[in-house]
């Protein structure tokens, strides 16, 4: 049967190699970004290699709460289900507490986490209605610990991320619902939000980050570090190392 899959932030990076990597499975995209004009593209693109899929693309700015309520349901309309919803747009312009850079690190909270939970709020409406569905959020392998420098805020973000999906995997599971919940927790995968990130411990490229990506979402676990090697065993450490050993690593 074939599924429809929503993507938010899927003009570029992670969501634009997901939305590659579920189009060449077969499945119908929902797509939607901020720029309009990399989103046709991409859907001229993949309309090209699989014209027996349906690729729908809408405009979103997830930072405006309403629409990201607006936008899911015209998809839903459109498509008449949606099968899984993939909370991956975000930023990472962070920079280190005191240095003036407060509105930087306001805009990161604020993208990353207020609009992430207004996305998870207008999946989650349309879900319970259906009572069915798949929601996968984005969180990041910074996420296992408190992180200094540029990438304090931008780890806080995806902690929080994290949390709000275990909570809401816990009241599904209580529930006895048949919704699913999956937290990806990405290492370093080359894209534009790390571009100039310099001396990036095991980055891989983007075609091979989204597989792994994928795979994980498509095997149907809780909580996926990805790619699995190295990052499931070094997430395990770092959640585990003294403050003292994580201010030498970082």
């Amino acid at each position: 049967m074939k599924r429809t899959i929503l993507i938010t932030g899927a003009s570029s990076g992670l969501g634009e190699g997901m939305a590659r990597e579920f189009a060449a499975r077969g499945d119908n995209l929902a797509l939607c970004a901020r720029r309009t004009e990399r989103l046709e593209a991409l859907r001229e693109e993949l309309a090209g290699k699989y014209p027996q899929i349906t690729i729908s693309i809408r405009a979103l700015d997830v930072n405006n709460h309403e629409q990201n309520f607006e936008v899911f349901r015209a998809f839903q309309e459109e498509f008449g289900t949606l099968d899984r919803i993939i909370v991956n747009a975000g930023i990472g312009k962070g920079q280190p507490l005191g240095t003036g850079a407060f509105n930087a690190n306001r805009q990161t909270a604020e993208t990353n986490f207020v609009a992430a939970l207004a996305q998870m709020e207008a999946a989650m409406e349309i879900f319970r209605e259906q009572n069915r569905g798949h929601l996968v959020t984005v969180s990041s392998v910074t996420a296992v610990r408190g992180m200094p420098g540029n990438v304090n805020t931008y780890a806080a973000t995806k902690v929080g991320l994290a949390a709000l999906s275990e909570g809401l995997r816990v009241e599904l599971k209580k529930a006895k619902s048949p919704i699913k919940v999956t937290t990806l927790y990405p290492g370093y995968i080359r894209t534009a939000i790390n571009e100039k990130v310099k001396n990036a411990p095991f980055i891989v490229d983007a075609q091979t980050g989204c597989k792994a990506m994928v795979k994980a979402i498509e095997s149907g676990k809780s909580e996926s570090f990805v790619p699995g090697w190295p990052w499931t065993p070094i997430g395990f450490l770092i959640r585990r190392l003294p403050v003292s050993v994580l201010a030498k690593l970082f």
